[in-house]
């Protein structure tokens, strides 16, 4: 028998896979990184930057219309770190949040995913580099 076939969904909010740029906000920084899924309540997602179980993040991204059953919106979420998982060949950690609060913001506010293109990894830390136009 299977213990696959045994597990419990344990999850209250539907989770959707959807590959979503999103900007990290944390200690002063913005990191841009990619989801894997999210849900009503949080998210996995993978970002060049190291982050402790229980660190406090803000997250911005573009809700999709799979989740808002209207239009997709900007939002602004705030969280907390559950897990963190080191990458696995590449320089990109997998972090999953549990999201605590979030706010829809105008539509015609400007999204900091598509300002942080660049990202340097240091010693020091992980910082992204604006791009200038």
């Amino acid at each position: 028998m299977s213990t696959e076939a045994n597990r419990l969904e344990r999850r209250a909010a539907q989770r959707f896979q959807l590959h979503l740029p999103v900007a990290l906000h944390v200690e002063g920084c913005t990191v841009p990184g990619f989801t894997q899924d999210v849900s009503g309540r949080g998210m996995f997602f993978y970002a060049e930057a190291e982050l402790p179980d229980g660190a406090s993040v803000g997250l911005t991204f573009i809700m999709p219309s799979e989740i808002t059953l209207g239009e997709s919106m900007p939002v602004r979420c705030a969280g907390r770190v559950l897990r963190s998982a080191p990458a696995q060949g590449g320089r990109r950690n997998g972090i999953g949040v549990q999201l605590e609060s979030y706010e829809y913001l105008p539509a015609s506010e400007p999204q900091p995913v598509a300002q942080y293109l660049r990202v340097a990894v240091t010693g020091a830390g992980t910082f992204a580099r604006p791009v200038h136009r």
